[in-house]
């Protein structure tokens, strides 16, 4: 049967003895949908055009939401799309995956639901494809300047792009065989269709960026290497360096880091065959973490037919509302409920892991027991409350610890700051003249939308550093746009 809101195909399995209960087989394509047009207009007109617009402040872009919305409500597309890619270059992707900090920082959110900014971008995204309003941005002469990007996620790739308008010679370095990063193998369809990303990369070809997938720089390629052969080098590799879990029986077979999962899914859902893949279907699965990537594993192995899903978190469970700790117009920490929870799973709060339980080497259960506060602030697990959770796979998604950085330090002398990140001053310039750092590889593990603001920041800062000014937006110290609450 058809799911009734047209994204899910619903069928019933009975070759599944283990689980007598129907299993619903979903497909891959996205579960987001753009708004009907007269409804999109209602809820941009709702916009307030605030004397002092907060939700600028609230995104770090900087995105100039009160003027698109305006257009977007008169009906004037063109104009709509041009206002949002003044400030962001791929609309696209963050109306797909960004959590929206702006929407948090709503002025009419104070009082009533906020404008809903980001179903807002993501239709004026689809729009300007749909439409054919999206056209390669050709330089008319170039500066004569090269520039390399080594990272294909979604800082690179806007770095790349700024350049590339502005007349460098660009290329972008990718490790994997496909271009894209985190965003086409780490976010799976379901959130973000990989047509999406081609057909952005197909307008950066028309435009003259070139790309160089399956290149490691650091082994491939040494980074004195690529330094002498271009005049800048941008360092946009991301923080992919996982947070393990050092509790025992660590090492039994079927207790995997969440983005191993997550990458080898894409790449079968993208046509690959990945040999042992670690795949759902018919097991218990338990997801550690409660953020994007844990909600993309619970998706995910909905998907692939799970006999069921846990996600544990051993904190609180989060409030409805605002708490007094997060005051409008500052992002709230909230109980949220994403469309892979919607789809099935249960979650569990106060759950501190202890240990993982197996046989023969093999992964059967997870021992948790009740979270407990000392004094000190310190959670630990609360003795006598212990319980095994059966388990056959168990996915660790606790965030990341900094970049891969062995090869940038030691064939390079980039330094790295406290929390292993690639330091750079406020211009994004690391130690080593003619070298920037951007992205989650400079900040460490943070939002897309940060990462499209650090790489349009870092490009104008390059260009800056080649050429002694910039036509482009001037660079935005890596510090600025946090919300004053003094204001």
């Amino acid at each position: 049967m058809a799911d009734p809101r047209g994204f899910l195909k619903v069928t019933e399995r009975v070759d599944r003895p283990k689980r007598p209960v129907p299993v619903r087989i979903m497909d891959w394509k996205e579960v987001q949908e753009a708004q009907e047009r007269g409804v999109l207009q209602k809820q941009a007109g709702r916009c307030m055009d605030c004397g002092i617009p907060f939700c600028h402040e609230g995104c770090p872009l900087g995105n100039l939401i009160p003027e698109w919305n305006d257009l977007v409500w008169r009906g004037l597309d063109a104009e709509a799309v041009e206002r949002m890619h003044a400030t962001n270059n791929f609309p696209e992707f963050t109306g797909r995956v960004c959590p929206a900090p702006c929407e948090s920082s709503c002025v009419l959110g104070i009082n009533q639901p906020a404008v809903t900014i980001k179903q807002i971008e993501y239709s004026i995204g689809e729009m300007a494809f749909d439409e054919g309003i999206i056209k390669p941005f050709v330089p008319q002469r170039l500066v004569g300047r090269t520039v390399a990007v080594v990272g294909s996620g979604p800082a690179g790739l806007a770095a790349a792009q700024q350049l590339t308008q502005a007349g460098f010679t660009v290329a972008v370095y990718e490790r994997d065989d496909r271009i894209g990063g985190l965003l086409r193998y780490g976010i799976p369809d379901f959130k973000m269709e990989k047509e999406v990303l081609d057909r952005r990369l197909d307008i950066m070809r028309a435009e003259g960026t070139r790309f160089r997938p399956g290149v490691e720089i650091g082994k491939d390629i040494t980074w004195d290497q690529l330094k002498r052969r271009y005049d800048a080098v941008v360092v946009a590799t991301g923080a992919t360096r996982p947070r393990d879990l050092g509790i025992p029986g660590r090492d039994l077979d079927g207790v995997h880091f969440a983005m191993d999962y997550l990458v080898q899914a894409n790449r079968v859902v993208a046509g690959d065959e990945v040999e042992g893949q670690i795949h759902a279907e018919g097991k218990h699965v338990i997801v550690l973490g409660g953020g994007d990537t844990g909600s993309d594993c619970i998706g995910t192995a909905n998907r692939q037919g799970a006999a069921s899903i846990t996600s544990l978190a051993i904190g609180r469970k989060p409030p409805a509302g605002r708490s007094d700790a997060d005051p409008w117009p500052m992002m709230p920490r909230l109980f949220e409920v994403s469309t892979s929870h919607e789809e099935g799973g249960d979650r569990t709060y106060m759950a501190s892991t202890v240990e993982f339980v197996g046989e023969n080497g093999k992964l059967t259960g997870l021992k948790v027991a009740e979270t407990e506060y000392l004094p000190d602030g310190r959670r630990a697990p609360k003795g006598g409350t212990e319980r095994v959770l059966p388990a056959d796979l168990v996915f660790l998604a606790l965030g990341f610890t900094g970049n891969e950085s062995e090869e940038i330090t030691g064939q390079l002398g980039a330094e790295l700051d406290g929390r292993t990140n690639v330091a750079r001053d406020d211009q994004y310039m690391t130690n080593v003249d003619g070298v920037f750092s951007c992205g989650d590889a400079g900040r460490g593990q943070s939002l897309v939308v940060w990462a499209i603001a650090e790489g349009r920041a870092c490009a104008a800062a390059v260009e800056r550093f080649l050429m002694g000014s910039t036509r482009l937006p001037e660079p935005v110290a890596p510090t600025d746009r946090a919300i004053d609450l003094t204001l």
